[in-house]
């Protein structure tokens, strides 16, 4: 049980005042392996596997599979076992109720992402309450609290983008010298040495295409044996995870042989890059953003497959989509952490992209990582 005032009652506390508003008396947010959902650690601290209910009053109940591993890294006015349920979400989650007295007919959010049939389940089980599962119901809100980043998670987020630099500069000497021959070294050298900085691991799992494969968006499988960065157009694509928040970025490698072709579409990503991330700052459209890129690789000639950019955070891909189908009102917000990842393929000639991580202030855009396209 932890009473303490922390970032996560603090992040509870806001949810509560948005379920006030909406009516609800509490809402429940499910993190298992048939349905995953970061939303648990954001507003709790367990990495997974267990439920959090919490009231409009901001008091909480967490509902853990491994109720050692809760004990430890578990933020809620309640922590019990989910084995104490028999692991169904009807009986752990009326006892939650039951433990934060909310009343009978009141209104209860479960997650959107709830099968049909586990809805019925639980409607069933629970008849007592009015459920709610709604496609843009609570569970968007919580997506809104995540993509902008609070006090925390910005501290957070400088000391990810040192380690990712610091990667970045070691995997870019190893592979110089010749010491990391092939797409399996490289990821490996990145996996050792982010453990080694103390990392849980990497963000997901590493994308190392050299020059046969580089022309994929992302190539399948991620990594082999093949060679890597053996002359033309290689790319690696990795994220390092501290404190369950992923960085993300991406180097091209590139060989002194090759076409104006290939130059071309060198010059076009890191032109892109460059209008992409200065264009960015609190207020500015997401989509405007986009467009310049979209409008400045057709006018060369060239599209890009792929959207621009995303945010970052507790998943790969949050909130906010820097791509061509945002909404003209969707707007770049202080918080903001998001990808700037411009890329061109060709099946014939490889390809290249070029990625960093910006944070969106209240006066402009700070970028977090510097990734770079090498020139071997």
């Amino acid at each position: 049980m932890n009473n303490a005032d922390t970032k996560y009652s603090r992040r509870r506390a806001a949810l509560a005042v948005e379920l006030g508003r909406r009516g609800l008396a509490a809402v429940m947010i499910s993190d298992f392996e048939h349905g995953r959902d970061s939303s648990l650690r954001y507003l709790c601290g367990q990495p997974s596997d267990a439920m959090l209910v919490v009231d409009a009053k901001g008091a909480s109940v967490l509902i853990a599979w491994d109720i050692n591993m809760a004990n430890l890294l578990g933020d809620a006015d309640h922590i019990l076992p989910y084995t104490d349920f028999g692991r169904q979400a009807s009986g752990a989650l009326r006892a939650a109720l039951e433990l934060l007295n909310v009343p009978q007919g009141s209104k209860v959010a479960i997650p959107a992402s709830t099968p049909y049939p586990d809805y019925i389940d639980l409607v069933q089980a629970l008849e007592a309450f009015d459920l709610v599962c709604e496609r843009s119901g609570v569970d968007s809100f919580i997506r809104e609290m995540r993509a902008r980043k609070d006090v925390d998670e910005i501290e957070l987020y400088r000391r990810i983008a040192s380690y990712t630099d610091q990667l970045m500069d070691m995997v870019e000497k190893e592979v110089s010298a010749g010491m990391l021959p092939t797409e399996l070294d490289v990821a490996l050298f990145l996996e050792r040495e982010a453990r080694k900085m103390g990392a849980e691991g990497m963000g997901f799992e590493t994308l190392a295409a050299g020059s046969a494969r580089s022309f994929g968006i992302h190539a399948f499988p991620s990594f082999t044996s093949g060679p890597f960065a053996n002359g033309e157009l290689s790319i690696l694509d990795f994220g390092v995870r501290f404190e369950g928040y992923t960085s993300d970025v991406t180097m091209s490698f590139v060989g002194v042989s090759l076409t104006q072709k290939q130059k071309t579409m060198i010059d076009l990503v890191e032109e892109a890059h460059r209008i992409a991330t200065e264009a960015c700052g609190p207020g500015v459209p997401l989509l405007k953003v986009a467009t310049l890129v979209d409008d400045m690789f057709k006018k060369a000639g060239w599209s890009m497959p792929h959207s621009l950019g995303h945010g970052i955070g507790l998943d790969a891909h949050e909130a906010p989509m820097l791509s061509m189908r945002a909404s003209p009102d969707a707007l770049l917000q202080p918080g903001h952490i998001v990808t700037i990842e411009p890329g061109l393929y060709h099946p014939e000639l490889g390809g290249v992209r070029l990625e960093n991580d910006v944070l969106i202030t209240e006066t402009g855009a700070e970028v977090l990582t510097h990734s770079r396209i090498v020139r071997l």
